[in-house]
């Protein structure tokens, strides 16, 4: 063995001294090619809009590693991509900049907003809208869907789908950094019913009990973060229809959990709530002029 293990020692020793040899150097071009792809106009567009201003990565691109594999999902298409991230923009992003500042947005926002094309689904049927992990990155899903099902000039079904969930983990985000006062746990203390949200009606038994939507009865984290995306976004006939169907008892305790979100904004954000809705909706009428044909 060790006769051997000589031998080839001294023939790798061979060959290392003639490849290290002066006179047969590798010539020509490399065959490891370390060209960086330029972004396309899209890419730049994002970059100009989300990422330089806002410290935002968009993915609109499926990466295997960034989806959640419990779900059955495909790409988003890329120009209702470039769409969407117009619409969210416009009236996310920008509306928050203009009411808190842009260092605001830098700040607190996700620094990942990731488009998938489908939708995800639960085992129990339900369907998420959206997800959040960590205050790092919110994911929207149905992005296929824009443009098809729902029109770019539906603000309802925009809500639904996109701002709604937006506000909603915006505010999850906001409560990890400043927790909001747990006596607002209270106020619907012992109407939360978990996981079994999904079996209640929203309009004949959740408005009644001073909650804005099914959802809200989860827990009350969820109630806090509904009740505010779901203010901000509902314009007054939409809102004030709600409070109809939530009857006097309903939208007292409704005004009551929303005193505690004014407040709550107010103290530790330093965002006047309802100077934010009125921006927002102003932003919901505005946003259907934006070119969406053309990245400017």
């Amino acid at each position: 063995m060790k006769k051997i293990y000589f031998i080839l020692f001294a023939v790798v020793a061979a060959l290392s001294f003639t490849a290290c040899s002066d006179g047969d150097q590798p010539s020509g071009n490399s065959i490891f090619v370390n060209d960086e792809a330029k972004p396309d106009a899209f890419e730049q567009w994002l970059l100009e809009n989300f990422t330089y201003p806002y410290n935002v990565e968009v993915l609109y691109r499926m990466k295997d590693t960034e989806i959640d594999h419990k779900y059955t999902l495909t790409p988003a298409d890329s120009a209702k991509c470039a769409k969407l991230a117009m619409i969210v923009k416009y009236l996310w992003y920008d509306a928050y900049a203009e009411v808190a500042g842009p260092d605001f947005v830098k700040a607190n926002t996700p620094r990942v907003l990731q488009f998938i094309g489908s939708l995800a689904i639960e085992n129990n049927g339900t369907v998420v809208m959206g997800t959040a992990e960590g205050g790092y990155k919110i994911t929207l899903y149905n992005v296929n869907n824009l443009g098809s099902a729902f029109k770019l000039d539906d603000y309802e079904a925009l809500n639904e789908w996109y701002f709604t969930t937006l506000h909603h983990e915006f505010q999850h985000i906001l409560n990890q950094k400043k927790p909001y006062d747990t006596s607002f746990d209270l106020i619907s203390e012992g109407n939360y019913v978990s996981g079994d949200w999904y079996q209640y009606n929203t309009d004949t038994q959740a408005l009644p009990l001073g909650f804005i939507r099914n959802y809200a009865m989860a827990e009350p984290r969820e109630d806090y973060a509904e009740l505010y995306s779901q203010y901000l976004t509902n314009n007054d006939a939409l809102w004030n229809s709600k409070m109809e169907k939530a009857g006097e008892e309903g939208q007292a305790i409704i005004e009551q959990k929303l005193a505690h979100i004014r407040t709550y904004m107010r103290q530790n954000w330093n965002i006047d709530l309802e100077e934010l809705r009125a921006v927002v909706q102003r932003r919901a009428v505005e946003y259907k002029k934006l070119d969406f044909e053309h990245l400017k």
